[in-house]
């Protein structure tokens, strides 16, 4: 498999998969800056390490971006992570399946031509959270696609906190307008689920719902999902 290399004129960044345990490690110190230091969640033992890192790290493929022009410490400044559908039934399953029940994607009579992506783990330093950067990561990710054959992508995306009443309105967007077809809808494991359906449709401000969504799941939303 090739490494997908690319770079963007613009900044002096390059996109390209991990290549050894010294890009992996610096993948784990930027999860641990952006998830848990940034935002100030470090448990004692992560504390400690100043790594964030799980059993799924060794089975998947690392997109990530350099700077080319950084000075000191780490020049991996963004990373997105790869499960393949072959690997990931080679080993423990995809990630999602810890808080989701994606059988009816993974052996749907309606499931797509090709392998399944889960996508994760997802970020980026602050001075890097450009445009370019996102486009540079999901230049990666296209051909990523093509190389490898996948039919669909998937993963997890979240919001922030515990509480859903901030969210109603977003959440209620995303379910008038984009829930996923029966055949491929997920559904969670446990007493983990709350009703997306906050508002009735027209009960809310949709531009406003909208602004209100997390990045992420805004950026999956103009790629289709």
């Amino acid at each position: 498999m090739s490494d997908l290399e690319c770079s963007s004129p613009r900044r002096g960044l390059t996109v390209r998969l991990a290549r050894d345990a010294e890009d992996l490690a610096a993948v784990q110190r930027l999860r641990w800056q952006v998830f848990f230091e940034e935002r100030g969640a470090a448990s004692v033992l992560e504390a400690a390490d100043h790594v964030d890192s799980d059993d799924y790290d060794p089975l998947c493929d690392h997109l990530i971006v350099i700077d080319e022009d950084a000075q000191d410490g780490d020049r991996v400044v963004g990373t997105y992570r790869l499960l393949r559908e072959s690997v990931a039934m080679r080993h423990t399953g995809f990630y999602s399946t810890g808080e989701f029940d994606i059988s009816a994607l993974v052996t749907g009579r309606s499931r797509p031509f090709g392998e399944l992506l889960e996508l994760g783990r997802s970020c980026v330093l602050p001075p890097y959270r450009t445009s370019a950067t996102i486009q540079l990561l999901w230049r990666g990710i296209a051909s990523y696609v093509a190389e490898n054959n996948i039919g669909l992508m998937f993963g997890c995306a979240s919001f922030s906190g515990t509480d859903p009443e901030p969210h109603a309105a977003a959440l209620s967007y995303l379910y008038h307008h984009h829930l996923a077809s029966p055949e491929h809808r997920p559904v969670v494991r446990g007493q983990m689920g709350i009703a997306l359906e906050r508002f009735p449709r027209g009960g809310y401000d949709e531009r406003k719902a909208v602004f209100q969504l997390p990045p992420l799941i805004k950026g999956y939303l103009r790629v289709g999902a």
